[in-house]
């Protein structure tokens, strides 16, 4: 039989994988594979736990939120692991997930798996640490986590919505130094994302013609800080439509993106909190990892080979 790999997150979300476990493991096995479930327990025990392992698998999966996608990734890579990875989404927001074509329903998803097929896809290095599909600063990154859980399993993106209206009475801009390629930017900004998805903490949405997830490139976006309420309602405008760039939001792409700040700040990798620092280089690993997506995926931000395309 092949082998497969499971990670399970039990306090994701709203704990729904907890309740098809059993009917999630008996469709690998009709699907031939011997599957060894790991059950996690606390943060980063994932990528530890992979990134250890010295036995082969066909396939891992993992059931979670974005924060045990990004573990199992960054396990992988560490472990040098080159099998595909299924992911069943079962977080509050499952930004990555949606951007990818990932069904919302757990059995779904399963069944995805088995009969999807393995898709290329880049990650990011934030300073040597992987991410999946975003690392922010400045206002709304904190939200992510600072949102109690059992607010988010009840409001879910209400929640992260709250909590990032009310960061707005305390943001503090950052002057930034941005460099990435030829172009380089200095001013006062209130957030920095840098992304490779379409949906950021159900707050930012990326149209999907200006978005590739497996193009070698991040997607930037520098908001200025507003001295008028003219220039807060163009923000506003910008983000809600994503009519972008204007003339208080940048929007542009890039294979390395260099952050330097006058001052340290907190930052936010795939939805967790990373420790301060005045000083980022971030780069975008191409076709880091083979995630399975739907055979039937429509309207998907993927660039396809002529092998891929015929499949």
């Amino acid at each position: 039989m092949k082998k497969l790999f499971f990670v399970v997150n039990p306090n994701a979300g709203q704990r729904r994988v907890n309740r098809f476990l059993a009917e999630i493991i008996r469709l690998f096995i009709e699907h031939g594979y011997s599957c060894d479930t790991y059950v996690t327990g606390y943060s980063g025990e994932a990528t530890s736990v992979l990134a250890k392992t010295r036995r082969k698998f066909d396939l891992v999966v993992c059931a979670g939120g974005d924060g045990t996608l990004n573990e199992t990734i960054a396990g992988m890579l560490a472990a040098g692991m080159t099998c595909p990875l299924g992911y069943i989404p079962c977080g509050t927001t499952n930004d990555y997930a949606s951007s990818i074509g990932l069904s919302s329903d757990v059995l779904r998803a399963a069944r995805d798996i088995v009969e999807g097929r393995p898709q290329t896809l880049d990650v990011g290095s934030f300073n040597g640490r992987y991410f999946v599909y975003t690392a922010t600063c400045g206002a709304f990154a904190k939200t992510s986590y600072t949102t109690p859980q059992a607010a988010k399993n009840v409001l879910g993106h209400v929640a992260y919505i709250l909590e990032g209206m009310r960061d707005l009475t305390a943001i503090k801009p950052v002057h930034m130094r941005v460099t990435a390629g030829d172009l380089m930017l200095e001013d006062d900004f209130i957030f920095c994302s840098i992304t490779n998805s379409t949906s950021v903490g159900g707050i930012l949405k990326l149209d999907t013609q200006l978005v590739a997830l497996n193009d070698g490139k991040f997607e930037v976006t520098l908001v200025r800080n507003p001295t008028n309420p003219a220039q807060l309602g163009s923000i506003f405008a910008g983000l809600t439509t994503m009519n972008v760039p204007n003339d208080m939001i940048h929007f542009f792409s890039g294979r390395k993106v260099r952050v330097e700040c006058a001052e340290a700040v907190e930052w936010t990798l795939d939805g967790e909190r990373e420790p301060e620092t005045d000083h980022v280089l971030l780069e975008n690993l191409h076709s880091a990892v083979r995630i399975i997506v739907p055979k039937d995926g429509q309207s998907v931000p993927f660039e396809y080979t002529d092998e891929e395309a015929e499949l």
